[in-house]
């Protein structure tokens, strides 16, 4: 019965969750953030429906020129299509990083879920703009998602990274991430891990 309870409750949870128009509005104090060499950085957090087109073709560049070689590099090799229409389901919630000119630089996508019987916050991407890099803004954003996700009481966060992608995932690993018990084993081969973070 207990279970049954639990499983309702962590439903729930997702559920009010996805309601909300800004889950972050709460959770971050000032959606400002000062990276390591004085850069200032103003965020937004917007559902799909919220975003502007011109945003969102900038978001699929930043993951084409990020990504796409460590896709193309493998067998599953770079699929535009798939990664397009991913950055535009109706459910994704986006928090993105805009510079002192107002231009975006960086963004993470996700969306609240039910993963394995567990209450989850899915980060799918998390892409900075290269001049950006390693300036404290991405765990930044990860710990913004990290505090959201403890908000609406998730059980864990949880991502995909390439195997290849040696950066991604000593950074991962470096902010508390690690092997889920739901990453494909050895035997089946995969190019891909899933990494998470217990949050109970």
């Amino acid at each position: 019965m207990t279970n049954t309870n639990s499983s309702t409750n962590q439903q729930r949870n997702v559920e009010n969750a996805g309601k909300a128009k800004n889950p972050l509005q709460s959770v971050l104090d000032c959606f400002e953030f000062t990276a390591k060499n004085g850069t200032e950085y103003k965020l937004y957090c917007r559902a799909k429906g919220d975003m502007d087109a011109k945003t969102l073709k900038w978001a699929f560049k930043l993951a084409e020129r990020n990504v796409g070689p460590f896709y193309k590099a493998l067998q599953m090799g770079w699929q535009p299509k798939v990664k397009q229409n991913d950055l535009n389901k109706k459910w994704a919630r986006y928090l993105v990083a805009t510079d002192k000119s107002g231009q975006p630089v960086a963004y993470t996508m996700f969306r609240f879920d039910m993963d394995y019987g567990h209450s989850v916050l899915y980060c799918y991407e998390m892409q900075i703009e290269a001049d950006h890099q390693r300036q404290g803004l991405g765990k930044f954003i990860m710990n913004a998602l990290e505090q959201c996700a403890r908000h609406w009481h998730m059980d864990k966060v949880v991502l995909t990274v390439l195997k290849n992608n040696d950066n991604a995932l000593a950074f991962f690993k470096t902010i508390g991430f690690s092997l889920d018990e739901t990453s494909p084993d050895i035997l089946e081969k995969a190019e891909y891990e899933i990494l998470s973070k217990n949050l109970i």
